[in-house]
């Protein structure tokens, strides 16, 4: 899942300071799921941002709503109104979800609320992980589904530096060596002769090196 956490309060009243009446547009899916822009997460700061600018004697009005994907246009239709009634509208969804809610409404000030940080995994309550870089070019059944690009600090495809210690990254002794990770798989696995693999330099054709992406699903398209 993309993985986020919402801007602090001070940066938030900055961005929608210039407008009277604002929509706070919360995400029902990846940002609900890591606390940063789901329907709780929205009645919390309307809350809060109606207590700092009365402090301030600044007058604002606040409207919240909620759909469930701000990056599918079927859900972000269901916030129409809401957003032509507002000066502008702050969405709590990741930066994708944000542009896709700003195409929907070319005349609209849509604000981002939530600063987009990775994607990953909900590893215990509270703790997000980063796992996957989106480099386009998967080679995860070579490294027993641990991802040495994204989770080795030296970002090393044929093998470890030699500089970790009882697991752990010399870089960061709080992060677990990725080929630490991937040899103690592989060996569960009975694949360690994967290691002969020779990985060449990083094809970054298909990464954002190219601009951005698109994804064509030739059999789905209408």
């Amino acid at each position: 899942m993309i993985v986020g956490e919402q801007k602090p309060i001070e940066e938030i009243k900055e961005i929608v300071a210039p407008y009277k009446n604002i929509l706070i547009l919360g995400c029902g899916t990846c940002v609900k799921t890591c606390f940063a822009g789901g329907e709780d997460e929205v009645a919390v700061l309307t809350s809060a941002l109606r207590l700092a600018f009365k402090k301030d004697g600044h007058k604002i009005n606040i409207e919240e709503h909620t759909v469930e994907r701000q990056c599918e246009d079927e859900f972000i239709h269901e916030a129409a109104e809401a957003v032509a009634r507002n000066d502008a509208t702050l969405s709590l969804a990741c930066g994708a979800g944000v542009q896709a809610v700003a195409r929907r409404f070319v005349k609209a000030p849509i604000l981002p609320g939530v600063n987009t940080t990775f994607m990953g995994v909900l590893e215990k309550q509270g703790l997000f992980t980063e796992e996957c870089s989106g480099c386009g070019n998967c080679e995860l059944d070579i490294f027993g589904a641990v991802c040495p690009f994204t989770r080795c600090a030296k970002k090393l495809l044929n093998g470890p530096c030699g500089g970790s210690q009882e697991g752990k990254c010399e870089v960061n002794s709080e992060t677990d060596c990725a080929w630490h990770l991937i040899i103690e798989r592989l060996t569960a696995l009975g694949q360690l002769d994967n290691l002969r693999t020779y990985i060449s330099p990083k094809n970054w054709s298909p990464s954002l090196s190219g601009g951005p992406r698109k994804l064509v699903r030739e059999d789905q398209v209408i």
